[in-house]
């Protein structure tokens, strides 16, 4: 890397890519991120919804594509341009609506869930490890699904839980790192609706809710792990 591509990373301020940034949480984060002074590589499978949720919104490079292609997250990395402080693996899929039981789950379908779930937050993390910034963050969005055995979770469920597996593994070995697992509670998001179907769910809060939590691990002091982001920052009553 010449000297001045470098003297200009160091400027340009602190960058980070947030996957699954169409909508819900990846969306409302990335806000954040943009107020907070970050440069924001975002994705999402659907091209239209993606650019027009970040649409005038600046400091935000907006590439569509799905996380489990290999191409996709390679050009994630490419975006940010040589140098990532915050990686959020927040995309993710519920799997079939409603939930079947395991005993008649679809092996394909869990396949794909576990795809997208489990495999692909930890190749995007492999393809952005040579490109950390010095005390980077990395956030792996899971569910309280993850530790607790709700009848009907279990595709979404064993999948998260494999991520947390995986999440406090990665902390181990990468000291040099603050690697979390984050749990940002029950939003009132598509996600959820879809793992409802037909419940009313105005009552729960919106993903801006989570949010704070989120910062908190991005931005303060915390020792890798996991957390649920509304413990670090509670709502407001």
């Amino acid at each position: 890397m010449a000297l001045g591509q470098e003297t200009d990373e160091r400027s340009r301020g602190p960058v980070a890519i947030v996957t699954g940034a169409s909508r819900g949480l990846g969306l409302a984060l990335t806000h954040a991120l943009v107020e907070h002074g970050y440069t924001v590589v975002v994705d999402a499978r659907g091209a239209g919804a993606l650019e027009r949720a970040v649409a005038g919104l600046g400091g935000v490079v907006a590439i569509p594509g799905d996380v489990a292609d290999a191409e996709h997250r390679r050009a994630l990395v490419e975006a940010a341009g040589g140098r990532i402080d915050v990686l959020v693996n927040n995309a993710g899929i519920l799997g079939p609506s409603p939930q079947p039981s395991l005993a008649a789950y679809p092996l394909a379908t869990l396949a794909r869930v576990y795809e997208v779930n489990v495999l692909a937050p930890l190749a995007l993390f492999q393809e952005a490890l040579p490109h950390f910034a010095s005390g980077a963050r990395v956030l792996n969005v899971t569910s309280d699904a993850a530790v607790e055995p709700y009848e009907g979770w279990g595709g979404y469920g064993s999948a998260k839980a494999a991520l947390e597996q995986l999440t406090a593994i990665l902390a181990a070995e990468q000291s040099d790192l603050r690697v979390y697992a984050v749990d940002p509670g029950d939003m009132r998001t598509q996600t959820y609706q879809d793992a409802f179907p037909g419940e009313d769910i105005s009552h729960l809060p919106l993903p801006e809710a989570s949010v704070p939590g989120l910062l908190e691990l991005v931005e303060g002091a915390l020792p890798s792990g996991r957390y649920r982001a509304r413990d670090l920052v509670p709502v407001q009553s």
